[in-house]
């Protein structure tokens, strides 16, 4: 039998330290943390409720159509209408994450880090991917709300990826731009008041500036609404430069912000010099202002649409648009026929020409007015429709087959504006609504002004009874009368008196100077 053996175990030598993480262990615990504080991030009350809010909003946006001209978007607008809306999440998630990141000092855990076998740069890096998922969501709004616009019926022009990708990046830049000061100024309460200041500074330095083009483009947003939609090709906005520079951008800042924690790799210095080369690029790119090109294809598409349009017939008249809106002369020529066949004499069969104009001569921002054609049988359509362009739309095709002109209907303020109303607003589903929408003050009642696509046309108090009595009555019989008296209804030396007797109608009371149809314009 032998003899017990005794089992000698060797201590480990003292001042070694564990074997280091692997590289995708050290990786696998980053994503772990990001997922985590992605999770808490997305439970954040501000984050909630913006995101909530901006969701709300656009879901508004999407199942109500405003004025109606939903239901005929223009892709190049919709595009930069995502922009503006996705600042809500983005203040919640700058704020959100500037706390996420300082939760430590806040309970007095910071020293306990020092014993993890993370470093405190990875930390900022699993920070900054927490916002990846906020930054999903707005893409995923901006899809639905781009998608939706382009699958309506109406739907017209071309969208830009560089542009919807704006919304999201905002939220990413944002979040990161959290990370950044709350690793360099680590103080909680700092960033409400950093937002704040950051509105402040920016109005600044816009009054100071006046608008400068570069100055602007350096902002996260540039939505540039105002003016009419313009054809794609007259846009002229940087948005692929400015979506290189948010993006440079970002990521320059998580380099920055992972240098500020320790983490000072040849792999974060890489990084670093590639970001800030890819902003600068995106600066430059964005900075300089509308080429000569551009500005003389503006001034081309406005003064003569004629060289850049193509014109098809529907029926006796032809329908000029721009290439994006062809589609659309469909329902132009609906229209003007409906109001056709309530027309009498000459009119009634006039080949009218329908061109699509717009003055895109002064920038995306200005509402700039279309001057009236005096070219006889032209009426002016514009690159909105739907809501209350179909009624002003109806305004200026009346006037053009009462007066000759559009120039001569401008002028007009006699009672052949009660014919003009009554042709125009009897083809609507809803006449008195329509004589609502389409009058500057939105009323029914006493004098104003009834808006077209040129020249607005003045109606007088009694001129506004006379068509609101001949809206309540049957249109067909009303459509008889006009063709049978058409010579008379059209005379400037016709009253108002007159144009409703010979229509049936009360005539409203006394009537001004241009109601006795002494051509004298006033109320």
């Amino acid at each position: 039998m032998s003899a017990p053996t005794d089992t000698i175990t060797q201590a480990a030598p003292t001042g070694v330290e564990p074997p280091a993480p692997r590289p995708e262990s050290r990786t696998a615990a980053v994503l772990a943390l990001a997922r985590f504080e992605a999770r808490d991030l997305l439970l954040q009350i501000p984050v909630l409720a913006f995101l909530a809010l901006y969701v709300g909003y656009v879901a508004w946006q999407l199942f109500t159509t405003g004025d109606g001209t939903g239901d005929f978007p223009v892709l190049q607008d919709v595009d930069r209408a995502t922009q503006a809306t996705s600042m809500l999440p983005a203040v919640a998630v700058f704020i959100c994450v500037n706390r996420a990141v300082l939760r430590s000092r806040r309970h007095s855990t910071e020293e306990h880090f020092d014993i993890l076998p993370m470093e405190h740069w990875r930390r900022t890096v699993a920070h900054a991917l927490s916002v990846l998922p906020c930054a999903a969501i707005v893409a995923l709004v901006v899809g639905v709300q781009y998608t939706w616009a382009a699958l309506r019926p109406g739907a017209v022009g071309h969208g830009s990826p560089a542009e919807l990708a704006v919304g999201p990046l905002v939220v990413l830049l944002a979040g990161v731009l959290g990370v950044l000061l709350a690793r360099v100024i680590p103080v909680g309460f700092l960033a409400p008041p950093f937002v704040v200041g950051v509105f402040v500074v920016t109005s600044l330095v816009s009054a100071l500036t006046q608008g400068t083009h570069w100055v602007r483009w350096l902002g996260p947003v540039v939505e540039d609404m105002g003016a009419d939609p313009f054809p794609s090709e007259l846009l002229g906005r940087p948005a692929a430069w400015h979506a290189l520079y948010l993006t440079g951008l970002a990521v320059a800042l998580l380099c920055a912000a992972v240098l500020a924690s320790g983490g000072r790799s040849r792999l974060v210095t890489s990084a670093t010099v590639l970001a800030v080369a890819a902003t600068a690029v995106g600066v430059a790119g964005q900075s300089p202002g509308e080429p000569a090109s551009l500005i003389a294809a503006r001034d081309k598409a406005s003064v003569s649409p004629q060289q850049v349009q193509t014109c098809v017939r529907h029926g006796r008249s032809t329908y000029c648009a721009f290439p994006e809106w062809e589609g659309r002369t469909a329902d132009w020529a609906a229209s003007v026929d409906r109001i056709q066949s309530r027309a009498g004499g000459s009119a009634g069969g006039e080949r009218l020409t329908v061109r699509q104009r717009i003055d895109a001569r002064y920038g995306l921002q200005s509402d700039a007015a279309i001057p009236p054609s005096t070219t006889p049988g032209t009426v002016t359509v514009g690159t909105r429709w739907g809501g209350n362009r179909l009624p002003e739309f109806a305004v200026g095709v009346a006037s053009v087959l009462v007066a000759g002109d559009e120039k001569t209907a401008g002028q007009m303020c006699d009672a052949r504006v009660v014919t003009v109303m009554w042709l125009a607003l009897s083809t609507q589903s809803d006449p008195l609504a329509s004589l609502r929408n389409v009058r500057l003050d939105d009323s029914i009642k006493g004098s104003a002004v009834a808006l077209a696509p040129t020249s607005p046309v003045s109606m007088s108090a009694q001129q506004t009874t006379v068509v609101r009595e001949l809206l309540g009555q049957p249109r067909y019989s009303v459509a008889a009368k006009v063709k049978a008296h058409w010579t008379e209804l059209t005379s400037p030396k016709t009253s108002t008196a007159r144009v409703a007797e010979l229509l049936g109608v009360p005539a409203g009371g006394k009537g001004t100077a241009a109601d006795s149809g002494s051509g004298s314009c006033g109320d």
